[in-house]
């Protein structure tokens, strides 16, 4: 059986109505889901996310999501549909929040104990007080260094200057630097350990 050109147009014409028809009943859909659903949703995900612009951010990705499987023709309920797909989301940010959060931390907390670090987001006055003591303590013990001593340790940590820079700064070899930083440590650690 040969289709000819004018067949196979009209089948295809046929085809693309059909495809036209199906996408704006989908649009149809989306639209009802959108307006019916929007307000409430983003009130669901404020209690959630407690930040009103994240939730409305999450709940168009729902809409985004529920436009994929509405276009399957897979959706039975899709108001729950949004909903669940909408709270996993949250969960999501929630979880990518904590993990940000738990990494800036670890960042300002790797030099405290581990029972320290674990209230580092409770910080009341009595350790900004500490804080504050601990950081006189060691400014004491850096004032009392030799001054190449408390300059090489002062290149390294507060510019950032390898061991070989700070050489030539100073005009002295590369040991001599190791040496000078490694006294200020040592000082400043005995200087600490007294304090506690």
């Amino acid at each position: 059986m040969a289709i000819s050109y004018r067949s196979t147009f009209q089948f295809t014409e046929g085809n693309s109505a059909l495809a036209m028809q199906a996408s704006e009943q989908e649009n149809h859909f989306l639209e009802n889901m959108f307006s019916n659903h929007l307000q409430g949703l983003i009130r669901f995900l404020s209690r959630k996310v407690k930040n009103p612009e994240d939730a409305e951010d999450i709940a168009h990705n729902a809409f985004i999501r529920i436009q994929r499987l509405a276009n399957s023709g897979d959706l039975e309920n899709p108001k729950a549909y949004l909903y669940q797909t909408a709270a996993n989301l949250a969960i999501d940010q929630m979880r990518r929040e904590k993990l940000h959060q738990n990494y800036l931390q670890g960042e300002n907390c790797d030099h405290l104990p581990p029972e320290e670090s674990s209230q580092a987001d409770n910080l009341s006055p009595e350790r900004l007080l500490a804080a504050k003591q601990q950081l006189q303590s060691i400014e004491n013990a850096l004032n009392q260094l030799p001054t190449k001593c408390k300059q090489a340790f002062m290149l390294h940590r507060v510019k950032g200057l390898s061991y070989s820079d700070i050489a030539k700064d100073m005009g002295v070899s590369v040991s001599s630097v190791e040496k000078y930083i490694l006294q200020a440590l040592k000082h400043c650690r005995a200087a600490n350990a007294e304090m506690s």
